[in-house]
């Protein structure tokens, strides 16, 4: 099996997946109008899709797990291409929420056992690089996946959007099948011990940092364009912009994170950590002008990404007896972060305190997962001077 061909089909998954994520955060207007309810009720569709991936990741891994991987990766991304489709054709609103809720739950689980064949199709050295490889789908689908379906929803309509991102899952089926190889089915897996793993203090530290770094990314990029808007005066065109060059900083970070890890998997969680607090604490000041709005954001995105193929990694590392499972959760602890980012930059504008202090929480988020690095790191200097 060639890595590159493997680690291309995999890719390719996370760009559909990426794609059916983040689309209907540009189409809830006229996702509301299609069945009929208010946008903030459409608005649960987002949240429907988050709470599937929490809960899907866990189980469907468990589930899958006894199947060979190509199996699997091909089962899970069937659910996705069969959601989509029936989001489609949905009638209402209430058919269209399940039809999410059954998207979402392939998700975790597929970038969970996803990013260990993509390390196992590698040398040790270069695993971080190929999970970041994985993850390059889900960044370039923030450049072209997404604007592409939301321009097809809002001149096509929102149903045929989601019928050509059920395509992508096809065409993903497809190309998971000649990459990989059939393997050999799993061994039934052991539910209590690798629950079990997942209840150590470094694994869950390690999550901690997950749900602290996605967090910090999310207080942002949930409100950038009223920020740009109050902050910077931008036109609607400039904020279009604006998503483009933060998908293209996604995409340097995605790939600059997997080699610092590749170099110090702990190094490079401090470094990316620290480089996102103060880029967040000086972004205020930068978002004054469009230039430096520009520039911010493009960094900005970098340190925002450049933490997961890092934060990834850790938990596989940490949880190296159940590593599938571990990777699984982790991206629901990433999902889980998406929540509680969003939540605190609502609070904070809700507070009246302005769009200006929204990348201050991010910050401070950025510098709590910095802190639980340090926990982490005391653990184990703790266990080895023990031992």
């Amino acid at each position: 099996m060639k890595s590159s061909t493997a680690l291309f089909a995999l890719a390719i998954g996370a760009f559909a997946i990426g794609t059916t994520e983040f689309t209907p955060m540009g189409l809830l207007p006229v996702i509301a109008d299609g069945v009929q309810v208010s946008i903030p009720t459409a608005g649960m569709l987002v949240s429907a899709y988050a709470v599937g991936v929490m809960a899907g990741a866990p189980v469907m891994t468990l589930l899958f797990s006894r199947f060979g991987k190509r199996a699997a990766l091909m089962s899970l991304m069937l659910i996705f291409a069969v959601g989509n489709l029936l989001s489609a054709f949905a009638p209402s609103y209430a058919t269209l929420l399940l039809s999410r809720l059954i998207t979402s739950l392939n998700h975790g689980a597929f970038f969970g056992i996803g990013a260990v064949v993509a390390a196992s199709v590698v040398p040790k050295e270069k695993q971080a690089s190929a999970i970041a490889a994985m993850f390059m789908g889900l960044t370039i689908a923030n450049i072209g996946g997404v604007p592409a379906a939301t321009w097809i929803g809002q001149q096509l309509g929102w149903r045929l959007a989601f019928g050509g991102t059920a395509a992508l899952g096809l065409i993903t089926i497809a190309a998971l099948w000649l990459a990989l190889p059939k393997g050999e089915p799993g061994a039934r897996p052991d539910v209590k011990r690798e629950l079990k793993v997942l209840t150590r203090p470094e694994v869950l530290l390690a999550m901690g940092t997950t749900v602290l770094g996605s967090g910090a990314m999310f207080s942002l990029y949930t409100y950038v364009a009223p920020m740009l808007a109050d902050i910077t005066h931008a036109s609607p065109s400039f904020v279009a912009f604006a998503l483009v060059l933060i998908g293209i900083g996604f995409t340097l970070g995605n790939s600059l994170g997997g080699r610092l890890a590749d170099w110090s998997l702990d190094g490079a969680t401090k470094l990316i950590l620290a480089a996102l607090a103060i880029v967040m604490i000086v972004l205020p000041l930068a978002m004054t002008t469009h230039v430096g709005a520009a520039v911010g954001l493009v960094v900005w995105g970098a340190a925002a990404f450049g933490i997961v193929p890092p934060v990834q990694m850790r938990v596989m590392q940490a949880a190296a007896q159940a590593p599938g499972l571990a990777s699984s959760v982790n991206v629901g602890a990433f999902n889980l972060g998406n929540a509680v980012g969003a939540a605190l930059g609502g609070a904070v504008i809700g507070q009246g305190l302005g769009y200006a202090a929204v990348p201050l929480v991010g910050a401070a988020l950025a510098a709590g997962g910095l802190g639980l690095v340090w926990l982490g790191n005391m653990g184990r200097r703790g266990v080895a001077t023990s031992a």
